[in-house]
């Protein structure tokens, strides 16, 4: 990946609010979110034919300004579909390039480049390229939240929504090597019963840091709640053993995507709502559901990446078109590859 965050804006001139933004060891700061702020912001947008897209991590002021909020599959696709020049994505830098890998002919800024992600972080080009000479007639299925050049060295991708039915259709003779995250790699495996299934022994910090004993402790302090709980989380083995045992009906726990859990949130009938996942996806679920109490099992689970989206960052974005993604093109061709891939096969959902 090569990111620029030095190229003059395209549309010089533009902008007419005071602001100045202060680089911080957190990201770009001085700006409030305020009306003439989102005004500003959509305007902007509108004068470069940019498309903003903005992950249900995202801080509320984020998602609430940009065109299209979702995972960073649905967000991707859109990218690919809309009649933009221009896509600014507020994630973090995996989906910017994924969005790159499905519209190369678009022009996509991240709002600051420096936004990364533990779990794709977690495995590197090299170290998937010494795990393949270790199996080299395995079958590489890697999740979503990767960077382009370990999608560039895989088979098959997957989202948390279709991970189960992907490793499902590979040759039960195979030996699959399931990367990055061990957390949904261990749902994938009690799921499908595979013996030669090899997980890396990656995580989210963020959902990782979402334990068994807090998801107990709520559960057992909220009895009539229903759980949503995202797979990559370290508590999801916990719930299934709740389930399991009989501490909460089975109906009440549910493994979902954030997608997912969007889709559950409209359908259910409970009252309350105990979510396991990043805290930024309870701004969408009180909008999909505001009748619902949503409560997070984990009120600190906050990703300080997807929070350097900030809104001195995006307005930077918009008035200097900083800053670019760029994905090699060979590697954007085998990496669409292993998406498009994935894409056929089972439900893919909406992302992560």
């Amino acid at each position: 990946m090569s990111i620029t965050s030095d190229r003059p804006a395209t549309t010089p001139g533009i902008g007419l609010i005071d602001a100045e933004w202060v680089d911080g060891p957190g990201g770009y700061t001085g700006v409030e979110p305020t009306a003439e702020w989102a005004e500003e912001v959509r305007r902007l947008a509108r004068a470069r034919n940019a498309t903003l897209l903005a992950h249900n991590y995202e801080l509320p002021e984020i998602q609430d300004v940009a065109d299209h909020v979702g995972d960073s599959l649905a967000l991707s696709r859109i990218a690919a579909e809309v009649d933009s020049d221009e896509i600014v994505f507020c994630g973090v830098h995996f989906m910017a390039e994924t969005a790159k890998i499905l519209s190369p002919d678009k022009r996509v800024l991240i709002p600051d480049a420096r936004a990364g992600c533990s779990l794709a972080d977690s495995i590197t080009a090299d170290e998937l390229r010494e795990w393949k000479a270790e199996f080299p007639d395995a079958v590489v299925v890697s999740y979503v939240n990767t960077t382009a050049a370990v999608k560039g060295l895989t088979d098959i991708c997957c989202t948390s929504s279709n991970a189960v039915e992907v490793v499902a259709s590979i040759d039960p003779d195979k030996d699959v090597l399931f990367l990055p995250d061990q957390f949904l790699g261990a749902h994938v495996k009690r799921k499908t019963g595979r013996d030669n299934i090899h997980i890396w022994a990656g995580e989210c910090h963020v959902h990782a840091g979402i334990n068994g004993d807090e998801l107990t402790e709520q559960a057992e302090s909220h009895p009539d709640a229903d759980l949503f709980i995202h797979p990559e989380c370290g508590c999801a083995t916990s719930a299934l053993y709740l389930a399991g045992e009989g501490f909460v009906p089975a109906e009440k726990v549910k493994i979902l995507s954030t997608g997912g859990m969007i889709d559950a949130a409209r359908e259910t009938n409970a009252k309350q709502v105990l979510v396991a996942t990043e805290i930024g996806m309870l701004h969408q679920l009180r909008k999909a559901a505001p009748g619902i109490d949503f409560q997070p099992v984990n009120g600190r689970a906050a990703c300080p990446y997807m929070k350097m989206i900030t809104p001195a960052a995006l307005l930077r974005a918009l008035r200097e078109g900083k800053d670019e993604v760029f994905v090699p093109d060979d590697v954007a061709a085998k990496a669409r590859q292993s998406v498009e891939r994935m894409i056929a096969i089972g439900n893919p959902g909406s992302g992560e």
